[in-house]
């Protein structure tokens, strides 16, 4: 029902012309409510916190994934690098835990999400997951030293204020048919983009104060035995592709283009799998996400692969950021 849904409302969202524009007076409804939310926030008479450390807000203004983790993972070590000691706060989306409670990489998926378990694995970095971000930082800062505060997601939690501002955008589907929930996909309206510091689009930017960022990655990674071969390895072979990401179309055209055909399978966002959704009576090879992939480890077969992928910036963004961190803080 979930996953029949889900597609109803990206169609609607981002092909069908004429259902959102029935749903628009919804729309400027919700819209409103967020300005007005907003302006409660500016006048002070809903609260916000300031930490003792700076905050960089990593979020976006659309509904589902647009590459927000991995732009965490590469600010980490952009941090690390420049002789900071970043922390991380996340949601903890697809997670069953209650309250907040620190990850490590031994965390059961199940209770923090997917992807709190993916950046503790490449940043090495702390990470607290909590439904409220004041809350999930006051932990990082009482069991940890570090000394800025990644909060992936969070745009629209002005509970918590921010040092810096960075919103992802999806290159392919941008901001869909421009509506507000329920009309379109938008949290906020556009407008929202003018006050943040950072546009980063993961894909092609189309806008000059936009900086690109694609996710590369070639090499898969098995499962069960951890053997590790390219995507070239699999041309010509006949593959199951299975994505539960904010926008499976991007991985299903990664392998395209790479030559490899495939029977492909979209799940929503942050789906919690069982064996039946990944195994096929073909026993053909099934290729999916590392975000998927920590989620079906215990009941994987040799059949399944994974492909991890980074976050690559345009050149200047690196040093604009360090640059606006070091003045701001």
């Amino acid at each position: 029902m979930k996953k029949t849904l889900t597609r109803w409302l990206l169609d609607v969202w981002y092909k069908d012309p004429f259902i959102g524009v029935w749903l628009m007076p919804l729309g400027f409804l919700f819209s409103d409510v967020v300005r007005f939310r907003t302006f409660l926030y500016r006048i002070g008479v809903l609260k916000s916190q300031t930490l003792p450390v700076p905050v960089i807000v990593v979020g976006n203004i659309t509904v589902g994934g647009t590459g927000k983790t991995p732009l965490v993972i590469y600010l980490a070590a952009l941090l690390k690098n420049a002789g900071f000691r970043p922390g991380i706060i996340s949601r903890g989306y697809g997670g069953t835990g209650l309250g907040v409670q620190l990850v490590t990489a031994e965390s059961d998926v199940k209770t923090v999400g997917d992807e709190a378990v993916l950046m503790v694995k490449y940043s090495d970095c702390p990470l607290v997951v909590g439904a409220l971000r004041v809350e999930a930082a006051t932990l990082l800062l009482e069991q940890t030293d570090c000394n800025v505060i990644l909060s992936d997601d969070g745009l629209q939690h002005y509970a918590l204020n921010r040092t810096i501002e960075i919103a992802v955008v999806d290159g392919e589907r941008r901001f869909g048919n421009g509506y507000c929930l329920p009309a379109g996909p938008l949290r906020e309206p556009i407008e929202r983009l003018q006050r943040v510091d950072f546009i980063v689009v993961n894909g092609e930017k189309m806008e000059s104060n936009e900086f690109s960022m694609r996710l590369v990655g070639d090499v898969l990674v098995n499962l069960v035995t951890g053997e590790r071969k390219y995507l070239q390895d699999f041309k010509g072979v006949d593959c199951h592709a299975m994505a539960g990401i904010g926008n499976p179309e991007r991985f299903f055209k990664v392998l395209v283009s790479a030559g490899i055909t495939c029977v492909n399978h979209s799940f929503p966002d942050h789906y919690q799998f069982n064996r039946e959704d990944i195994e096929y009576a073909d026993n053909k090879p099934v290729l999916m996400t590392e975000k998927d992939a920590v989620k079906c480890t215990e009941f994987a077969g040799v059949q399944h692969w994974y492909l991890p992928v980074k976050a690559v910036t345009d050149a200047g963004f690196e040093e604009q950021l360090l640059n606006l961190l070091k003045r701001k803080a």
